[in-house]
């Protein structure tokens, strides 16, 4: 099955926040789960201790690009996010 893939880099054209919380709510995680634990961002905000509500996570997440996890495939209307078994995906 061939499917047209659609290329986007966040880094140049960041998400804006509804945007980012419609494909956390496609993953149906929470966005503490979406966070890449290796950034330098990560450590310096201490996102690790810190007790952030969504909301928070999601606005650090707009702002730092580098702390979402990639890459992020959407598919339908069900996103996957880091590493994914692509013959999973539907």
């Amino acid at each position: 099955m061939k499917t047209d893939i659609e290329k986007r880099d966040f880094f140049k054209d960041p998400f804006s926040e509804s945007e980012l919380k419609k494909v956390i709510k496609m993953t149906g995680k929470k966005p503490s789960e979406l966070l890449r634990k290796r950034d330098k961002m990560y450590k310096e905000l201490d996102l690790e201790n810190s007790k952030k509500t969504d909301t928070q996570v999601i606005k650090l997440m707009v702002k730092y690009p580098g702390l979402i996890l990639r890459p992020i495939i959407i598919s339908k209307n069900k996103a996957y996010v880091g590493k994914v078994d692509t013959t999973k995906i539907k």
